[in-house]
């Protein structure tokens, strides 16, 4: 894995998709893998991704709703959107008045690349 070719898909993203304002790529444990995001702390923001991807895990497992897919969280200010991509999470920013589920097919598409660089065995999982 290369946190450059992470961060070219996150730059991407955000430079490709209207709507999003940026985007972190972190492992399920928290840690920052790449991040295209300004006025973002990574560090404390990649564990609270963390903690949200594992209760949504949780969450569609107890309701026997199958396998996470992503979380949607809107706030007054715009909202984001977490996706497991292989062995890592995507975490999309949209900004405000943003089509949050709009984004879906390019957020998709990107943690689809982003779990093909972790892992090239681990791609079709997203």
């Amino acid at each position: 894995m290369h946190e450059a070719e992470l961060r070219g898909e996150l730059e991407r993203l955000r430079a490709d998709t209207p709507g999003v304002a940026g985007a972190l790529a972190t492992s399920p444990d928290g840690l920052v893998l790449a991040v295209d995001a300004p006025d973002l702390e990574p560090d404390g923001f990649a564990a609270l991704t963390a903690a949200a991807a594992a209760v949504g895990v949780r969450l569609t497992g107890a309701a026997g709703q199958g396998d996470f897919r992503e979380l949607l969280v809107r706030g007054d200010a715009g909202g984001l959107a977490l996706f497991p991509a292989g062995s890592g999470i995507l975490t999309v920013l949209a900004a405000p008045g943003a089509d949050l589920p709009g984004l879906r097919p390019e957020a998709r598409a990107c943690a689809t690349r982003i779990a093909h660089h972790l892992s090239p065995t681990e791609a079709h999982i997203v």
